[in-house]
């Protein structure tokens, strides 16, 4: 079984849950998950979690992401993207300085409507659901963050932006509400993510590439290894704690026999227990160097306990 993230560019046409089933064909396991979805119509990256690194999935879905994205002006769709039903048409007498000092306005945080066209659940419902349904039902906004916003370029009614945002941002209700602002309705006419916390789209692969390098035997070479997700210090078990980190124990700072702490461009140099930063998680490993899982001190027992293990990983 292959453990790791396995950086995949999702194409047009496919969804997220698409990717998943097609990988599992390709190599052959079962214990695959992705780490957060893209709307069938968008592409780009789609980091995926493969073996024991699903237990990662939760902590990349929290991660920053920077989309792509072409807004449609003088139109409103009830998808709030080209694909949907047009509600609504409006002239554009906009110009370039209005969009870009509108778009600049989004910079920080903004209450934004979840749009009815998600997997949002009310009451237990999806929402998409209900919207196939002819329904709408009344939602709460979400405080979202848009960290940096650009217009790339401006061929009206269209526009090119750039958007590196928080969890939960709709990329498609940002250009709906883009429009909303400039007075002409707006809609999403394309998404491409670029970019998912350190997976870049100039290092993704596509299904039908991933297929090729498995038949040439270069799937590790792809598969970035589950510790490497993980930047901090590095804590290697002693002969006595060995059995205790083995088995997901807590450990004493002086239980480790080595320390690495991260120095310069990659590079690491041995510390002391003392050195051990306590905000930070740090890479626990056998006293064979076998990777374990990562660990964060309790200031309250003066220990260091576990905070995402994974079992089987390697077996040193």
């Amino acid at each position: 079984m292959y453990h790791g993230v396995i950086n995949v560019y999702k194409e047009p046409g496919y969804t997220s849950h698409d990717v998943v089933a097609r990988l599992r064909g390709i190599l052959k396991q079962k214990k695959i998950g992705h780490t957060g979805t893209l709307d069938p119509a968008a592409e780009g990256v789609l980091p995926v979690c493969l073996g024991q690194a699903t237990r990662l999935c939760d902590l990349l879905t929290e991660k920053d992401k920077t989309y792509q994205a072409v807004l449609l002006l003088g139109r409103e769709t009830d998808t709030q993207d080209t694909t949907g039903m047009v509600t609504a048409e409006y002239p554009v007498t906009v110009n370039e300085e209005e969009i870009r000092q509108a778009a600049a306005s989004f910079q920080g945080d903004y209450m934004q409507m979840p749009p009815m066209y998600s997997a949002l659940k009310v009451d237990g419902k999806k929402l998409y659901d209900l919207a196939r349904q002819g329904k709408e039902v009344e939602r709460q906004p979400r405080k979202v963050r848009i960290l940096e916003i650009s217009v790339d370029w401006v061929d009206l009614p269209r526009a090119g932006i750039t958007v590196t945002c928080s969890k939960g941002t709709y990329i498609r209700t940002l250009c709906y509400d883009l429009g909303r602002m400039l007075g002409c309705g707006g809609c999403m006419e394309h998404l491409k993510r670029i970019r998912v916390e350190r997976f870049l789209v100039k290092e993704s692969f596509t299904l039908s590439q991933i297929e090729k390098i498995r038949d040439e035997g270069r799937l590790c070479e792809i598969i970035l290894p589950v510790e490497a997700m993980f930047d901090g210090p590095k804590a290697f078990a002693g002969e006595a704690s060995d059995h205790l980190v083995r088995n997901g124990n807590p450990v004493k700072s002086e239980d480790f026999s080595r320390i690495l702490l991260p120095e310069g461009e990659g590079g690491e140099r041995e510390a002391g227990p003392e050195e051990l930063p306590h905000g930070e998680l740090v890479r626990v490993y056998t006293k064979d160097g076998g990777f374990l899982g990562v660990y964060e001190f309790e200031e309250k027992k003066n220990w260091w306990k576990p905070k995402k293990m994974f079992p089987g990983v390697t077996e040193s």
